[in-house]
């Protein structure tokens, strides 16, 4: 698998900031007037893609809904490390690497364009590069998923990168079909601090983001084990139901029962791969012990009661892996099954 080099994400960042300064002596309508290119450039692309897979399903005939795979690499709003900006490429090889078949566990055949079809990478690094700010960038990752919900009848699946895309990922579908949804985000902390670090967009802040906008009725969080005073404090501001590890024996089989998304638009899924023990996933930012395993995981999704309408898989950090990249084998299982999940 392409692994990078020692110089890694801080290289990356020393790279897009040269471009910062020499934009800042051009004059500024040249400089919007390129971000706008390069931002409709980007639209674009997703929207053809998003045509092209669209148009395929919809003559191969017999999907009331089809997973499509959008990558947002996306790694800047990390309190900590930037690798999960690296992260999509990594599992979408995992995800055909033949070491495994692509039958999911519930028997869908991963290779049947109905079940999972691939709109490509959002390009954020080139948008970046040309100044473009956070505001601007979680607006075309919220466009580009609206793109792709255009497109009967597929639905998002989306990799991160950091937490901090599920906002706009969110946003987007709840948006699109008119009014909020139930989600249910797996993770070791419950990411819904105010401004963590003063930054409105930061990973640790998206779920205070989409509360605040009404874009979940319900909000269940699960594997949490990492969560200070604020955190749980904003869970009750906002009637969160926090489930801690602490007591996850004693919530599994309420939990291993869900059902979500009545009398709301369907139900979306977040999960950050730190959700698991790190003996299970050592490829993440944040070592958290004490986490779930990854069938505990599986099996909250396989008994989940709900019209899944997006998903996400977050937080894998390639730099943070293994030699034979094993994590990402576990992120492209989640989006394997997720996948499975969603069809139909």
């Amino acid at each position: 698998m392409w692994k990078i080099g020692q110089r890694g994400v801080p290289y990356f960042k020393r790279l897009i900031s040269a471009p910062f300064t020499t934009l800042r002596s051009l004059p500024t309508s040249l400089v919007e007037t390129g971000q706008n290119r390069v931002i409709d450039a980007s639209l674009t692309l997703i929207r053809e893609r998003a045509k092209l897979k669209g148009e395929l399903v919809r003559l191969i005939g017999g999907a009331k809904a089809t997973t499509a795979l959008l990558g947002v690499p996306l790694g800047h709003n990390s309190s900590f490390l930037e690798g999960p900006a690296l992260a999509p490429p990594h599992v979408r090889e995992a995800i055909w690497c033949g070491s495994t078949n692509s039958t999911t566990e519930e028997g869908k055949e991963l290779k049947d364009p109905r079940v999972l079809s691939d709109v490509g990478d959002i390009p954020v690094q080139e948008i970046r590069e040309m100044g473009v700010d956070d505001d601007r960038l979680m607006n075309v990752v919220s466009d580009s998923v609206k793109l792709v919900m255009e497109e009967e009848p597929l639905r998002p699946l989306v990799i991160g990168g950091d937490h901090s895309i599920s906002y706009p990922v969110v946003r987007a579908v709840s948006e699109k079909l008119g009014g909020p949804v139930d989600i249910l985000h797996l993770d070791a902390h419950p990411d819904i601090y105010d401004r963590f670090e003063g930054n409105y967009y930061s990973h640790a802040s998206s779920f205070a983001r989409i509360m605040e906008g009404s874009y979940a009725r319900r909000l269940l969080q699960v594997g949490i084990r990492s969560i200070n005073k604020e955190g749980r404090e904003q869970g009750k501001r906002f009637g969160v139901e926090q489930y801690e590890m602490r007591t996850f024996s004693k919530d599994r089989q309420m939990l291993e029962n869900l059902k979500l998304g009545e009398g709301v638009k369907g139900v979306y899924i977040s999960i950050d791969v730190d959700c698991l023990d790190p003996g299970f996933a050592h490829g993440v930012s944040h070592f958290e012990p004490g986490g779930l395993s990854f069938r505990d995981v599986l099996n909250i999704l396989h008994n989940l009661q709900g019209d899944l309408v997006g998903a996400d898989v977050v937080e894998y950090n390639p730099q943070r892996d293994t030699a034979d990249d094993m994590t990402a084998m576990v992120a492209a299982k989640f989006v394997r099954e997720l996948a499975a999940k969603m069809s139909k």
